[in-house]
């Protein structure tokens, strides 16, 4: 998915730095899991989401586990996307 994203952008320097911060971001949730909102279209608790720069990267917290889940641009309809993809 990432890497889809990282062939439309030109600089190799911009594409490594923004997968520095992603990665940074991701990282994060090992100890700041519950601090991001809810993901709005499944108001579940479980489901949330952390910005990073124009893409959300949704995740689910399982106790004490963090599974990220998807990540995707902000502009990007999520239920029409899973439902292409067959996700529940």
């Amino acid at each position: 998915m990432i890497s889809k994203m990282l062939q439309t952008i030109d600089s190799p320097h911009y594409a490594a730095a923004f997968v520095s911060e992603a990665r940074d971001a991701a990282r994060s949730l090992s100890y700041l899991a519950e601090r991001d909102r809810i993901v709005p279209e499944f108001s579940d608790t479980c489901i949330r989401e952390l910005l990073v720069r124009s893409y959300r990267m949704i995740y689910q917290v399982v106790g004490e586990t963090v599974y990220i889940i998807g990540f995707i641009h902000e502009a990007r309809d999520l239920w029409a996307l899973w439902k292409r993809e067959g996700r529940p």
